[in-house]
């Protein structure tokens, strides 16, 4: 039995981060499983609107019009109250004060979310994180479908994400990236800090090395990588340099296009994963068991340091060798298989 009730119309307020918002579709699931005719909405940021909606088991997106950040009580207090009445639950996934302002100016009787920011006021089914037990995101998500209580989740599916074959088609064309060759996607962002980031000097040997044995580097990124992709493709002649250059939409279709994905830990490689590609997650300032790539077609590489993960944005130390000790010839081995297995 899980916190379902009576509900039937349930909001979801949504994280603002990509890679959240992947792992969120595990949540999803287990919801829709457990009551397949309640209808779920998510309240999400704008720029994750796209990913929310390829999503299985959404119904319906709500545009969140708050910046992170903004508190604009009147406001929020404005755009819940036209809400009253149309949902039964709401699970609040962020942990600001602010992100379960919505649910309570909307008379949502139940809201469910952990404990933070004083919120008791604003939640009446708080509950209270134990970090220990549940060391990954995708559980903590997946536990707040459970009645109070229950130590662990009983379900923590992986999550999903379907490409449309005639969008991924249409996405290749308009990018101009069809030459017959298969391609390798290069993540080469990381919105939370250098720190996360693999060298582009390194990405760039790699791309060589792609291009060298007859595959296509794709180089992505969101529009903050755009100068990270300029470096690799600077380095690396046979990259095609797509970073900054793309919707959201059409880098999930690219992802889905390619023969296996290289990321560093960040929110496309949690989409390589739902989108059931070979993945190969890198490493460095953050741990692996807290947001690993949900996928058994997965693998993540790291380098043993006394000083990783540190989880800071930016190398403390000012050596990074986290990353750029994790070599260029170490990921290609790995890789080589990922794609032999996937007939590449």
């Amino acid at each position: 039995m899980s916190l379902s009730g009576e509900g039937a119309n349930l909001l979801i307020v949504g994280p603002s981060w990509l890679g959240d918002a992947v792992m969120m579709g595990s949540l999803i699931d287990r919801l829709k499983s457990d009551r397949p005719d309640r209808r779920i909405t998510v309240l999400t940021p704008p720029h994750l609107e796209a990913l929310v909606r390829r999503l299985p088991g959404v119904d319906a997106a709500l545009i969140n019009p708050f910046a992170h950040g903004e508190l604009k009580l009147a406001a929020r207090a404005r755009f819940g109250g036209a809400m009253r009445g149309r949902f039964d639950e709401a699970i609040v996934l962020p942990h600001s004060l602010k992100s379960a302002l919505v649910p309570f100016f909307a008379g949502i009787p139940r809201r469910t979310g952990f404990v933070g920011e004083g919120r008791y006021v604003l939640l009446n089914d708080a509950r209270r994180l134990d970090e220990g037990a549940l060391p990954r995101m995708v559980d903590r998500f997946c536990i707040l479908a459970e009645p109070p209580g229950v130590p662990r989740p009983a379900d923590t599916p992986l999550p999903t994400l379907v490409a449309d074959p005639a969008a991924v088609s249409a996405t290749m064309a308009a990018l101009g990236v069809v030459d017959g060759r298969p391609a390798v996607a290069l993540c080469v962002g990381a919105e939370y800090g250098p720190a996360k980031r693999w060298p582009a000097a390194h990405f760039a040997v790699l791309s060589e090395s792609l291009a060298s044995e007859g595959f296509a580097p794709w180089v992505l990124g969101g529009p903050g990588d755009a100068a990270i992709g300029d470096q690799v493709a600077a380095l690396s002649p046979q990259a095609i340099n797509l970073a900054g250059r793309t919707s959201l939409p059409q880098a999930i279709d690219l992802i889905a296009a390619a023969s296996a994905v290289v990321s560093n830990d960040s929110g496309l490689m949690h989409v390589a994963a739902a989108l059931g590609r070979p993945v190969i997650g890198l490493y460095g300032a953050t741990s692996p068991l807290f947001a690993p790539p949900l996928s058994p077609e997965a693998v993540i590489l790291r380098e043993d340091l006394p000083c990783s993960p540190c989880g800071k944005r930016v190398c403390p130390l000012g050596h990074h060798k986290c990353m750029n000790d994790l070599a260029p010839a170490r990921v290609l081995a790995a890789l080589r298989p990922l794609l032999a297995a996937a007939g590449r």
